[in-house]
């Protein structure tokens, strides 16, 4: 299959507007302040052809928000967590109310969880601690893992492989790496998820992952509030109807029709997270 330049690809004709889009925000954090007027955000998400949403839990308290806030809209739900950046907080006590936290129907995964090697706003070590304990809570509650590596992926994929075979299924979410890196994630049986990012001038990087990662390992996300994709780069606040961008961005790359692009990625996202949605 023969690839298209970037320019071509702004241009493709798949980039009208779907009104039928049925499209998932598989990672988005809708507690935080930016999005005080939530219902004026679902309505634009919906309008946009988003119409379901994974708000992701990142320390005790948020991930608490994030379970009430599923609770107030049918297609959204929740994952519960301690970010690396608070890991120093993530002690068995904490663990312990992210497990009971779990037992609302609307929790869906454990995540982000992972290492941040960049800020290290909590040391490597609790960071590793952390990480071992969400894996833990993931293994005995049997949920997915939403994974967060940032500049940290050889220590990342040492964890999850000493760690075994327990783990329901794994996602590396707002993926950045390379193309062999993407190979070695996918031959582990993992998935991927991308981000606006794809959309940058400087990414080529990433369209070469989007270009080869099989869609039925593909998700697409926000990570909202960052991150606003092409042509919506300047709005400072990303939110979840601008994900029809990425999504419209990525079809024009691997040469399909929207609709079809658009179906195969919200059915990964379902089957991934076990979504009772009806479309």
């Amino acid at each position: 299959m023969s690839s298209r330049s970037l320019a071509e690809i702004r241009r493709y004709k798949t980039l009208s507007y779907d009104e039928n889009m049925n499209l998932i925000d598989a990672h988005c954090h809708l507690t935080y302040e930016p999005f005080a007027d939530i219902e004026a955000v679902i309505k634009r998400s919906i309008n946009a052809g988003v119409k379901g949403w994974i708000t992701i839990g990142t320390d005790l308290a948020d991930s608490i928000k994030a379970v009430e806030l599923a609770g107030r809209f049918e297609n959204m739900f929740a994952t519960v967590s301690i970010h690396p950046h608070h890991a120093k907080s993530a002690d068995p006590a904490v663990i312990a109310q992210l497990k009971k936290l779990t037992q609302n129907k609307k929790v869906v995964a454990i995540g982000e969880t992972g290492l941040d090697f960049h800020y290290e706003f909590s040391t490597r070590e609790q960071q590793r601690d952390s990480f071992l304990r969400h894996l833990e809570l993931a293994a005995e509650t049997n949920l997915p893992v939403v994974i967060h590596s940032r500049e940290a992926f050889d220590e990342t994929l040492k964890i999850l492989d000493e760690f075994g075979q327990g783990l329901k299924s794994v996602v590396f979410h707002c993926f950045s790496g390379s193309a062999e890196e993407a190979k070695i994630v996918l031959d582990r049986g993992y998935f991927l998820s991308l981000t606006g990012v794809v959309t940058f001038k400087n990414a080529e990087i990433t369209r070469e992952v989007a270009r080869n990662v099989p869609l039925e390992r593909l998700m697409i996300e926000t990570d909202s509030p960052y991150l606003s994709p092409e042509p919506m780069r300047k709005q400072k606040i990303n939110e979840p109807a601008l994900l029809v961008h990425t999504a419209k961005f990525i079809a024009a790359l691997k040469m399909m029709e929207l609709e079809d692009f658009a179906g195969a990625v919200t059915a990964t996202i379902k089957r991934f997270f076990a979504l009772p949605l009806d479309f």
